[in-house]
């Protein structure tokens, strides 16, 4: 009976010692960590603004929240390269990037993760709806990033804006420090965008009662963002350029 005890003790201690094992931990022992860049350079005319910016993590479907790099042998599968890894699940990774490429502009006041305790004026919602190297292109293969992002005044929760930002990069080779590159400039891409249109959106100065929005105009449709670029149509990939075209 004791010795019963003792293994059952036995297996929960292992047990719980593997719920803190981190989403790149479960990889199985990657032999290599990848990241990807924050922008740096951004367009002259980029305005100042004087308000205060959240930045949730992405929300993403379970194929993309993870540490692993993705791949799609097809439309309709996903699949994984072995042995490596992003340094951070996907969704954590863009998040600080978005957050860093806003500092990087030195046109906004604070910005910050949303975990933490900052009173913005604004929360911006990203969707990671694609982040994958896909194979059904041919080789090497093409990576797809896209968000949708939704920006909201607080503290009502106004949605004021909605956008989504699309690009494809073919790597240079089908080696995995290549496709990395081409996630790199893909996503690169996308930020610059995603930065340029949140700060655009709103006016330069915070909200306040003294000077409400006119919600009609963020709320119609028409005015919503749609920018695609570089990426196939159909089977025809022709339009897609390699890694630093």
């Amino acid at each position: 009976m004791i010795r019963c005890l003792a293994a059952c003790a036995a297996a929960v201690a292992l047990l719980s010692s593997c719920s803190f094992v981190s989403a790149v931990d479960s990889v199985g022992d990657p032999t290599d960590l990848y990241t990807v860049s924050p922008k740096s350079t951004f367009d002259a005319d980029l305005p100042s603004v004087y308000w205060q910016l959240a930045v949730e993590a992405p929300v993403a479907a379970a194929n993309l929240n993870t540490g692993r790099i993705a791949i799609a042998m097809t439309p309709t599968s996903t699949d994984y390269y072995a042995k490596v890894a992003w340094t951070d699940r996907a969704p954590l990774m863009v998040q600080t990037r978005i957050v860093d490429s806003f500092e990087n502009t030195r046109k906004i006041v604070a910005v910050s993760r949303e975990s933490i305790a900052l009173r913005a004026n604004y929360v911006l919602q990203p969707d990671l709806r694609n982040f994958e190297a896909m194979y059904f292109y041919g080789q090497p293969p093409i990576v797809k990033v896209r968000i949708i992002a939704k920006l909201v005044r607080m503290p009502d929760r106004q949605i004021i804006g909605v956008a989504s930002f699309e690009r494809c990069v073919r790597a240079r080779a089908d080696k995995v420090p290549k496709v990395v590159e081409a996630f790199d400039q893909a996503l690169g891409s996308v930020i610059k965008q995603l930065v340029s249109w949140t700060l655009r959106t709103p006016p330069a100065q915070p909200p306040s009662e003294s000077a409400p929005y006119d919600i009609a105009r963020y709320r119609n449709p028409a005015n919503a963002i749609i920018d695609s670029a570089n990426c196939p149509r159909g089977n025809d990939a022709s339009m897609v350029p390699y890694t630093d075209e």
